[in-house]
């Protein structure tokens, strides 16, 4: 008797959800960067209780660290570690890029279902792909950490101290420049594996390593337009950082939305 095997089976069924995984990138433009940050303007103008609230968290939580850094006399590291605490921004707007979601679909805003979105399978692939940025931040204390050494030994220096050093001195202005550099490095490889993930892992059943793989494929695909969004987003968030994060609880969200709008755009529906 022979066995007749439907054609649909297996092969198939494994090769639909790469389809799904592996969507087309669309080009961008700069006119999509400016129209992606005018749409997360209007996000937080329409739903701006859950933007303060999730960057409030971020603000109280970069404030801690920085006291903490203060405390234990590690003032060396507050500049890096500011900078660094951008590199989770994306994760922690994770909520935010729901309440774009479900203005978008004309879905209710309800605390409970903005709070809810993250869980099962989703929820377990989006925590992942926050270790993975939670893991860069440390690499990059690390790093910040081992040039300060090389450059200044193991001792304290005085904040004063420092940046007299910096603007007079060769080694200070070698510490700034290549201290500047590498951290930049490290910032551009991880906006390339988060920009397009997250909002995609929240929108699509994949894992957190295929969402990488397509952030840095759309990242590939419009260099340029990511350059200037990626800019914008360093540029407005360590500048709201510097302010002693007071001005976190805005830029966030505007940011935060604006990623998800960023996403919409690049990424063609499947």
């Amino acid at each position: 008797m022979t066995m007749h095997v439907n054609a649909t089976d297996g092969p198939v069924q494994n090769a639909r959800p790469l389809a799904r995984a592996l969507p087309s990138i669309r080009r961008l433009t700069r006119a999509d960067i400016k129209a992606v940050i005018a749409a997360g303007i209007d996000d937080f103008k329409a739903a701006p209780q859950f933007g303060l609230f999730f960057g409030g968290i971020y603000a109280a939580a970069g404030l801690a660290i920085v006291a903490f850094e203060y405390f234990m006399d590690w003032t060396f590291l507050v500049f890096p570690m500011t900078a660094g605490f951008v590199l989770i921004g994306p994760f922690v707007a994770v909520g935010l890029y729901e309440v774009s979601r479900r203005r978008e679909r004309g879905l209710p805003l309800t605390w409970s279902a903005i709070l809810g979105a993250i869980h099962g399978q989703s929820g377990r692939e989006i925590a992942m792909l926050g270790v993975v940025q939670v893991f860069a931040l440390i690499i990059w204390v690390k790093l910040a950490t081992y040039i300060y050494a090389i450059a200044f030994g193991l001792h304290p220096v005085a904040p004063r101290e420092l940046l007299d050093v910096i603007l007079t001195t060769p080694t200070g202005l070698g510490f700034f420049v290549f201290g500047n550099v590498v951290g930049a490095m490290l910032a551009a490889v991880v906006f390339s594996i988060s920009v397009v993930s997250f909002p995609y892992l929240l929108d699509r059943d994949v894992d957190f390593a295929t969402a990488m793989a397509v952030s840095v494929r759309a990242v590939l695909a419009n260099p340029g337009p990511m350059f200037a969004f990626a800019l914008i987003v360093a540029s407005a968030l360590v500048s709201a950082a510097a302010a002693l994060f007071l001005l976190l609880p805005v830029a966030l969200p505007v940011l935060g939305h604006a990623t998800w709008h960023l996403y919409r755009r690049v990424i063609v529906s499947g």
